[in-house]
């Protein structure tokens, strides 16, 4: 069976970023959906928080093993 692309929505919270450095930023981000934040300091860290693992996508993957295995 294909598998579905689902998209995880988040809240991008930048609090700080100097004009001369654009990948310079720190702020928060938060999943639509899921408890708690996570920081970031820089362009990068943002970038791993969005693509993580932990994504939406992933959960349901997850929830619906749960619902094979109890069958």
């Amino acid at each position: 069976m294909p598998e579905k692309l689902l998209v995880a929505n988040h809240i991008v919270r930048i609090y700080r970023f100097e004009k001369d450095k654009p990948k310079s930023l720190v702020g928060v981000v938060e999943e639509v959906g899921v408890e708690g934040k996570k920081a970031f300091t820089n362009y990068d860290e943002l970038w791993d928080i969005l693509i993580s693992s932990k994504s939406i996508s992933q959960k349901q993957k997850q929830k619906r093993k749960e619902v094979i295995k109890k069958k």
